[in-house]
């Protein structure tokens, strides 16, 4: 079982929760599948029925549809509350969440009318095919991440602080130097220009006329190129530094002193000295 979750009682409950909550038996695990293919149909639809053509053709299909996939997936969520001993840990969790959006949107489109397209979050609800291909080791390798991306978030904020800062100086130059009529009407406005120049993406709206105003667009432009490597390169060092870390022990060598050696590791790999001074080395004579 993955989920920290125990079924209210046995018979029926018990059953259920083996199907809904597990996926170590062939019924549980078919359950997963359908319920994944049942997610991305219901995706689908989502996404068929925002474009106007198919909308304009199928449009009653699709809407049919959602309504057969929002109460399947009612169903299914009460026979998730039914067969749980305390339902509110279960709805308070991340899955219990997202399953409760799943439905939600649809059921408030009785009230609020468009409200149907935000049922895209079922999408997170594929997240379980983890569990289906017992993938969920993987999950602890996201977690290295994280903790690579909290070490390394006060160099980041204070680049992007100083990146920030930049892009003030840069749009009021421009501000002064080119005309309203060129579209620099105000400094957030040149700030905008600012932002667009800097990431090299160039939309075309704002274009300085004057030589000095092209100047620095190039400058600009350049010292956004050049940048893109510093936050990569802080964040690269600080999950580097996590899969040390997560792998190596800081534990000397008894005999050479030697560190840095793998956490699973018994001898030392420079001079074969037995690393755990606690025990008796098995091999020793």
């Amino acid at each position: 079982m993955t989920e920290p979750f125990r079924p209210a009682g046995k018979g029926l409950r018990t059953r259920l929760f083996q199907i809904t909550f597990e996926s170590d038996t062939p019924l549980a695990k078919g359950f997963d599948i359908a319920l994944i293919v049942a997610i991305l149909a219901s995706v689908l639809v989502v996404m068929l029925d925002s474009v106007a053509a198919w909308h304009a053709a199928y449009g009653e299909l699709f809407y049919w549809l959602e309504w057969g996939f929002t109460i399947l997936f009612t169903i299914e969520l009460g026979l998730r509350i039914y067969c749980l001993e305390k339902p509110w840990r279960y709805l308070r969790s991340f899955y219990g969440i997202v399953d409760i959006l799943a439905v939600l949107p649809t059921w408030l489109m009785l009230i609020l009318p468009g409200t149907q397209t935000l049922v895209i979050v079922r999408l997170l609800r594929v997240l379980r095919i983890f569990r289906v291909l017992r993938l969920m080791q993987f999950v602890g390798e996201s977690r290295l991440l994280l903790d690579a991306l909290k070490r390394s978030i006060r160099q980041i904020f204070l680049f992007f602080f100083a990146i920030f800062m930049l892009v003030i100086i840069f749009a009021t130059v421009m501000y002064m130097i080119e005309s309203p009529e060129d579209g620099f009407t105000s400094i957030p406005m040149s700030i905008y220009w600012a932002v667009v120049s800097l990431t090299t993406v160039g939309y075309g709206d704002i274009v300085p006329m004057t030589s000095l105003g092209k100047s620095i667009t190039i400058m600009l432009m350049l010292i956004g190129y050049s940048i893109i490597a510093v936050p990569t390169g802080v964040f690269s060092a600080e999950v580097i530094r996590s899969i040390r870390a997560d792998r190596y022990s800081d534990q000397a060598c008894p005999g050479c002193g030697h560190d840095q050696h793998e956490k699973r590791a018994r001898y030392c790999l420079k001079c074969g000295t037995w690393l755990d001074e606690e025990t008796r080395d098995p091999n020793a004579p």
